[in-house]
């Protein structure tokens, strides 16, 4: 029988119907942080491109195919394999390439083989295929050449919007409330997300989105919060890994956009109205009773309590006082030693001895890779080949199964024995790439979503694993520890992808890597399945070598700890 705030549950059910319409419409605004992340797929897409042509054009040449038009030439045409000749009405013949064109000198016959004198110059201009982007930020503000590292830097600031977003409003729901987070981030969400399709330049654009990064990352840290505060231990493993469902939920929405609107500003505006409902109902969402009991609004926690039991049939007979006795018994005989000790610990204490360093380092690696390839492999698949729309589709697919199966796994063969196989099997995926023969793309395709479909399981279960793996004491700081290592990798997965353009596999072949070391030593971590949580430091480091035993009341008292990281 579970003690303090956490016996709501046993009363009132651990996911009735208050729950459920609370879950569902709190995750269904997580489709819109999904959307905003990967927008950027498209808004930045850059098409193929030539320095801008003489006008008057009367012939096109491009090593064997010819045309009277260069829109024929684009199906054709592959940057680096040579210039594009054209001839105009006056008879002068141009060399255009992707950031330079040449002047034929003396040219008599119009060939494509030129050995002659030519005057090299800059483009003033760009012309662009329009057949796949008719228009992106690259094309409207010319963000190629000496601009490209532009258009480069607009995902990897967007980034750092999450991380400073997570930061700030992970402290304010702790001083404020969830429910005053949820409504703000979810405003300002839709506010910034339109104004985004209206900046005329690229640096408004690039501080819109940014601003835009900062509240969505707020909605989602909070989100996580907000619905484990309202679904009891029974379920939270599954409400907290779904969670992660609806924001690839959101990556197949801006697949599925982005293949029907092909002008970026539309594009922005349909992505964001497709969320918009969400502002008619979010005003209607409660605080969640642990945050009402923490702050003593007593009142507001037992009008709650019965509002809860209406919905879900039951009598309200649950009062908040026994809720209360019960968190006051807890405190009372953990004698306040714990929450002393607490205030002056650091992240050091994280490596205060060989184990716990070993275990921090693996914890960390796990963060920082489950990020890194998430956003790698969802970035990344427009790069793969064959139909980028259909990869990033598929990105977003292949992760609804990954937390349904790591969910069962989780509960049924333990947390290690589900998050290294996951990691090894991610890591051999994307080192096969490796082999595949480049004509093979969609081998490769399958390879880089299996990988996608096995890093998203120990993504998703990491947040779970850590806060069984600390103590009390230091749990918070676990977690927001691997949450600030999270946001390292995410800041630096679209430079990661930017390696493609060394070689299309580059990116995959580093996650695989860095996968499959971390797949190893993940092995060397305790299993937790079936462990009671840990109050102390000697308890936590003594976890897979002996059975750790606690009362009831401290166990009631660190699992909220446990939710309020």
């Amino acid at each position: 029988m579970t003690t303090g705030v956490e016996r709501l549950f046993d009363q009132l059910g651990h996911f009735k119907r208050f729950q459920a319409c609370l879950y569902f419409a709190a995750i269904f605004q997580v489709i819109s942080c999904g959307i905003h992340y990967l927008a950027s797929v498209f808004l930045v897409e850059t098409p193929k491109f030539l320095c801008g042509t003489p006008s008057n054009i009367t012939d096109v040449l491009y090593r064997n195919y010819s045309s009277t038009s260069l829109a024929d030439i684009w199906t054709h045409y592959k940057p680096g394999d040579g210039p594009v000749v054209v001839r105009t009405t006056g008879g002068d013949q141009w060399e255009l390439s992707p950031c330079l064109k040449a002047l034929r000198l003396d040219a008599i016959n119009f060939q494509y083989e030129f050995f002659g004198n030519k005057t090299v110059e800059s483009c003033g201009g760009f012309v662009y295929d329009h057949s796949e982007v008719e228009q992106s930020i690259v094309t409207d503000w010319d963000l190629v050449c000496e601009k490209e590292w532009l258009a480069k830097l607009t995902q990897p600031t967007f980034m750092l919007g999450v991380l400073i977003g997570a930061l700030v409003f992970g402290d304010v729901a702790d001083r404020i409330g969830r429910r005053p987070i949820l409504m703000a981030t979810s405003l300002c969400q839709f506010i910034f997300g339109v104004t985004v399709a209206f900046t005329g330049n690229y640096y408004l654009f690039v501080l819109m989105r940014f601003l835009l990064a900062t509240v969505s990352s707020g909605y989602l840290v909070v989100v996580f919060v907000y619905v484990t505060e309202f679904t009891g231990i029974k379920v939270r493993t599954w409400t907290s890994m779904h969670v992660h469902a609806a924001f690839a939920v959101g990556i197949m929405v801006v697949a599925l956009v982005g293949y029907l609107v092909r002008v970026w500003w539309i594009y922005q505006i349909v992505l964001t109205l497709s969320t918009s409902p969400f502002l008619l109902y979010c005003w209607k969402f409660p605080e969640t009773p642990f945050y009402l009991m923490a702050k003593g609004r007593y009142k507001e926690a037992q009008e709650l309590l019965d509002t809860m039991a209406y919905f879900n049939g039951l009598p309200p007979t649950l009062k908040v006082s026994e809720l209360k006795d019960d968190c006051d018994g807890a405190l009372l005989k953990d004698n306040g030693r714990a929450m002393q000790v607490e205030k002056r610990l650091s992240i050091l204490d994280m490596f205060g001895s060989l184990k716990l360093a070993g275990r921090s380092a693996t914890c960390w690696a796990i963060w920082f890779i489950g990020s890194l390839g998430y956003y790698v492999f969802s970035l990344g698949s427009v790069n793969l080949g064959g139909n980028q729309y259909i990869n990033l589709f598929l990105a977003g697919a292949v992760e609804v199964p990954s937390y349904l199966i790591g969910c069962i796994a989780m509960d049924r063969v333990g947390r290690k024995k589900t998050c290294a196989p996951a990691l090894l099997l991610g890591g051999v995926a994307c080192m096969l790439i490796i082999v595949v023969p480049q004509d093979i793309e969609i081998l490769a395709i399958v390879l880089s979503m299996t990988g996608k479909f096995a890093i998203a399981i120990a993504f998703g279960l990491i947040y779970l694993y850590t806060c069984e793996l600390y103590p009390t004491i230091i749990r918070s700081l676990a977690v927001g520890s691997g949450s600030m290592i999270c946001r390292v990798g995410s800041v630096l997965a679209p430079f990661c992808v930017y390696l493609a353009d060394i070689w299309v596999y580059l990116p995959q072949l580093i996650v695989g890597i860095l996968a499959f070391i971390i797949g190893i030593l993940t092995m060397f971590l305790p299993e937790t399945l079936g462990q009671p949580l840990t109050s102390t430091l000697e308890e936590a480091e003594a976890l897979g070598s002996k059975p750790n035993t606690k009362n009831c009341a401290v166990d009631a008292l660190e699992m909220n700890q446990t939710i309020k990281a």
